[in-house]
């Protein structure tokens, strides 16, 4: 090795470089697990206003778009329980929680299993033909009652 270089700025800069990039890499890792992690200025998700009622999962964002009985609502796609990624059941019209069985209704109420509340909304507003969740927020049923009711807009 060349003793030159041990205290030169291309090689302080490579160290550098490297160890943002596996913090970086840790905290997308955060993200795909449902850890409450966002990217920096991943702020609101657009999404057209579904046109029939069910469910819409959008892995990517960590969501959960709803359309029930002419409200819409946007979840967390986390269990709120050990934050494993909730399923839509269509055949029974409830998300469950493929860990532990928890379920919900469509419109996030918890029903039954392990967990002890309900799933977590994200803000929601509707813009023109589109719906505007914003991904930075959550209310939680049980720590924010208020803002996890309001957390709906009517279509």
């Amino acid at each position: 090795m060349d003793d030159r270089c041990e205290g030169c700025e291309l090689k302080t800069g490579r160290r550098k470089f490297l160890e943002d990039a596996a913090r970086m890499a840790f905290g997308i890792a955060g993200i795909s697990y449902g850890t409450g992690f966002r990217l920096p200025g991943l702020s609101t998700v657009r999404y057209p206003i579904p046109a029939t009622d069910g469910a819409t999962i959008d892995k990517q964002n960590q969501v959960i778009l709803v359309r029930n009985q002419g409200k819409a609502f946007a979840f967390a796609l986390s269990c709120p329980h050990q934050n494993t990624a909730l399923k839509w059941r269509e055949e029974d019209h409830r998300f469950q929680c493929p860990k532990h069985k928890s379920q919900y209704d469509p419109v996030g109420t918890f029903l039954k299993g392990r967990a002890t509340r309900n799933m977590d909304r994200l803000p929601i507003r509707i813009d023109g033909k589109d719906l505007v969740v914003d991904v930075d927020h959550m209310y939680a049923s049980d720590k924010d009652p208020k803002g996890w009711e309001a957390a709906a807009v009517t279509l």
